[in-house]
């Protein structure tokens, strides 16, 4: 992470197509295959907003697995 990030940057709820989260800072393009989430927080609210509503850290396994 850079070290120049500060406690205000913004960032966003990103998820995948598999359910996984993540947060992106806002003013930066989303990686393919990744969705926002919500609204723009901080840092900590971000990360507390995905403890709120990612029961599993594994996604679930495909059916072809």
């Amino acid at each position: 992470m850079d070290q120049q990030q500060t406690d205000d940057e913004l960032y966003r709820v990103v998820v995948n197509p598999h359910g996984q989260y993540s947060i992106w800072a806002v003013g930066r393009a989303l990686p393919t295959g990744w969705s926002a989430e919500g609204s723009s927080a901080t840092r900590e609210q971000c990360l507390d907003r995905i403890e709120s509503i990612w029961s599993a850290i594994a996604p679930d396994p495909s059916p072809n697995a």
